[in-house]
């Protein structure tokens, strides 16, 4: 068999020359197209797993930012609720301050009527017993009242020991204006003379005086100045005998509220003779 080699050759250069033009035309693109695809798809991956990536942080700031917004409206309940507690204790203290004080109100009105009612009636009593006291005493003596009080008023002013009558007669040579002489009636010009001299007298001046009627004063004389007084009146020993009644109702009171140890009860504390003890004249600095 004879071999054609120029045949060959042909078809071997033919073969050379397809292959040449499938890979320049075919082949080649094909390759580009893959790794293009395979570029892309690696792209994809890669954009995939960035937007994984800010996925799973944008989570993790929204897991975040709700824990925040729970501890805050946990923090802003707790607030609440000490807030609503405050000021149901202000509102509950403002409440029972306001009862406490209404209380203390109405007890002070009831007290202050109790005051005035007493002073009332002790006011009438008084009147009653010293307008009795009067009549009587002027039944009984050569002079009237007035007369006597005077008379014990000037007596009393002679027989004060020596300090107080320094002081009153500093008292009322240093004044300057007259002193005041108070009475619960409208001295007579007798007995206002028989007074400007025994103050003459005792304390060797010219002493300048001024009278006024004050019903306070019951059946006495009060001789006022610079803070210094000299004073005697009827009234004096009233408020003894005030003093002494208040003490023993204050005392019987007390025994009615306290109950009695072992069921004996107590009597309370008499007062010496049924009735105070009498006081004195007095002068006293004010």
């Amino acid at each position: 068999m004879l071999i054609d080699w120029f045949t060959v050759i042909a078809q071997a250069l033919n073969f050379l020359i397809l292959v040449g033009l499938l890979k320049h035309f075919l082949y080649q693109p094909i390759l580009n197209a893959i790794d293009a695809r395979e570029k892309g798809i690696a792209a994809k991956l890669a954009d995939a797993e960035a937007k994984e990536a800010d996925a799973r942080k944008e989570h993790a700031e929204f897991d975040g930012k709700n824990r925040t917004f729970d501890d805050q409206r946990a923090a802003l309940m707790t607030k609440a609720a000490e807030d609503a507690k405050t000021e149901h204790d202000r509102l509950v203290s403002e409440a029972h301050t306001e009862a406490d004080g209404l209380r203390a109100s109405e007890a002070n009105m009831l007290k202050n009527d109790q005051v005035h009612l007493g002073r009332e009636i002790k006011r009438l009593a008084q009147d009653h017993v010293f307008a009795v006291a009067r009549k009587t005493l002027a039944d009984l003596a050569t002079v009237s009242l007035e007369e006597r009080v005077g008379e014990v008023f000037t007596r009393r002013l002679r027989e004060m020991d020596a300090k107080g009558k320094d002081e009153l007669g500093a008292a009322l040579k240093a004044s300057p204006e007259a002193s005041l002489v108070r009475s619960a009636f409208d001295l007579p010009q007798e007995q206002k003379a028989a007074i400007q001299n025994a103050l003459n007298e005792t304390f060797s001046s010219a002493i300048r005086l001024r009278y006024e009627i004050a019903p306070d004063v019951i059946s006495g004389i009060e001789l006022t100045a610079r803070g210094q007084k000299l004073a005697w009146s009827i009234s004096s020993y009233l408020n003894s005998f005030d003093e002494g009644l208040e003490k023993l109702l204050g005392q019987q009171a007390m025994i009615q509220q306290t109950p009695p140890p072992n069921g004996v009860p107590t009597k309370p504390e008499p007062v010496p003779n049924g009735q105070p003890a009498t006081p004195p004249a007095h002068a006293e600095a004010k």
